[in-house]
């Protein structure tokens, strides 16, 4: 008849932890002579594959069970006899804990710069001998301006968290992780610092007089400031760009925070007028400001006279207008004068251009013996404003 057995069944590690591999051992222990042939099934409750079936080597046999999760497992051993032994079963369990994590904290790019966005990166990774991917969450712990505390999922062993609302300065930095049913929780810590970085800028643009009017000399000033919590005078230039007639694109020179320009080509009618900072430094950021320039007509002076006077009758009169700009309008006006010649019972008319210094001359030799008046209007044009005068021409008889 077959010799009965006992199997005494053992397992390495135990306790295991979470994701860790376990070796089951089956020793068949013959109750008679001879040593027992054949196989052993094992069986490792929730593990994958749970069964598992092993020729024995003289008289162990033994099998590795992996996947096995947190908790206490059944281990079944089962030796399946021979021709010469009877089968048996022994049995044991293995317990599984969590295994042991440590947490990793960078944060990117450090140091950063006021208003830069800020990614923060914690990694979970298991301590051997455990094995398998945390999940679970992470909770950040940030100090100073801008910072609080967030909590953020792991996934693939990673937590991530971005910000851009931190303040200047040195910020502490805490990962703590959750833990999960396989693992444990651990923390890391970093720190961040954030540095003022280009100060954004604000750029205010006037201009004086304004109105002005035609000719009149234009002081364009642009003044650039640091915005708080930057600091410091902002250098570099400015590029003013004024639009319509007589303005154009000029770059000046910062000094003390400020630009000028004097312009005194400027047509009449509203111009823009942008200023744009450029920086010379990373200090700084660009601006721009605005404004409008209105030039007005130039108010005007006419005066008449006239050659010869007195004058005879059929003698040629030289009526002469000479028009002029009135401060703070300067430039020489151009156009058509328009003389009167009048005593109340005659009357001759005429008009003359002005030419390049402002005179405009009307000449006639029709008028019978008076004493008359003379009239020169002068008609404006889109620079300057129209204006007249008047003087008294003598014509004797005989």
């Amino acid at each position: 008849m077959p010799s009965p057995t006992i199997t005494l069944v053992t397992v390495t590690p135990n306790p295991a932890v979470g994701g860790q591999s376990v070796t089951v051992t089956a020793t068949v222990i013959p109750l008679g002579t001879g040593t027992p042939t054949g196989t052993v099934t094992f069986t490792v409750a929730g593990a994958t594959p749970p069964t598992q079936t092993v020729n024995l080597t003289g008289n162990t046999a033994s099998a590795t069970f992996t996947n096995l999760g947190v908790g206490v497992h059944t281990v079944t051993a089962t030796y399946n006899g021979d021709a010469n032994f009877t089968s048996s079963t022994g049995f044991n369990s293995v317990i599984v804990i969590q295994g042991q994590t440590t947490t990793t904290v960078v944060s990117s790019p450090d140091p950063s710069q006021l208003g830069q966005t800020v990614n923060i990166t914690a990694t979970v990774t298991p301590i051997a001998p455990a094995t398998g991917t945390p999940t679970g969450t992470v909770t950040f712990v940030i100090t100073g301006v801008g910072g609080g505390t967030f909590v953020q999922p792991v996934t693939g062993g990673v937590a991530t968290l971005s910000l851009n609302t931190l303040g200047v300065g040195t910020h502490a930095i805490t990962a703590i992780y959750s833990g999960d049913t396989s693992f444990l929780p651990s923390a890391g810590s970093d720190t961040q610092t954030v540095t003022p970085g280009p100060s954004a800028t604000t750029t205010t643009v006037v201009s004086l007089p304004n109105p002005s009017v035609v000719g009149q000399p234009v002081n364009f000033t642009a003044t650039v400031t640091s915005n708080t919590p930057g600091s410091g005078t902002p250098t570099g230039t400015v590029t003013f760009t004024i639009a319509g007639t007589g303005g154009g694109t000029f770059t000046q020179p910062l000094t003390g925070g400020v630009a000028t320009l004097t312009l005194s080509t400027l047509g009449p009618g509203s111009h823009t007028v942008t200023a744009v900072y450029n920086p010379d430094t990373p200090n700084f950021t660009t601006s721009t400001g605005t404004t409008t320039q209105v030039v007005n007509a130039a108010n005007t002076t006419t005066t008449v006279t006239s050659f010869p006077n007195p004058s005879t009758v059929g003698q040629t009169v030289s009526y002469i207008a000479f028009v002029q700009t009135v401060p703070p309008g300067t430039g020489i006006p151009t156009g058509t004068v328009n003389f009167t010649v009048t005593n109340g019972t005659n009357t001759v008319t005429g008009s003359a251009p002005l030419d390049s210094s402002g005179f405009a001359v009307f000449t006639d030799n029709t008028l019978p013996a008076g004493t008359y008046t003379v009239t020169a209007t002068y008609a404006g044009n889109t620079g300057f404003n129209t204006s007249s005068g008047t003087s008294t021409q003598l014509i004797t008889g005989p």
